[in-house]
């Protein structure tokens, strides 16, 4: 395989298609669209709590992991169903494991979030 030079160029254009990526994301899946709100919500309550650093890294690792999960399982299912347009039980397996890794991450997320807001809105009463 030939080593290709690096170039500022190609860089740039690779940052432009994972924008274009996001774009794709938030525009066209629903579900990533209810995490962009909630992430949005989470921030404002992070900002108007006060929240310390270690756990505004917390709060961003858990967005971003949900997020990033969300577009690999968007790009799974856009794959499946380019393959495999008719109903398929092992498209639909690969479909629901993909989705169960979203699932997963935004549980997780969800408990992050009350472990660090619980006791600031608490604190409120």
């Amino acid at each position: 395989m030939k080593r290709q030079k690096f170039s500022i160029r190609k860089r740039i254009r690779s940052f432009q298609y994972a924008f274009n990526g996001l774009k794709i994301l938030f525009c066209e899946e629903h579900n990533a669209r209810i995490h962009l709100f909630v992430a949005v919500c989470v921030l404002v309550a992070g900002i108007i709590l006060k929240i310390s650093a270690i756990e505004w890294m917390a709060v961003v690792f858990a967005i971003g992991l949900v997020i990033s999960l969300e577009s690999i399982n968007s790009s799974i299912e856009n794959l499946a169903d380019f393959v495999s347009p008719e109903k398929h039980n092992w498209i639909k397996k690969i479909k629901d494991l993909s989705a169960a890794g979203v699932l997963v991450a935004a549980i997780a997320a969800a408990i992050v979030g009350l472990i660090v807001f619980i006791p600031r809105i608490l604190c409120l009463f």
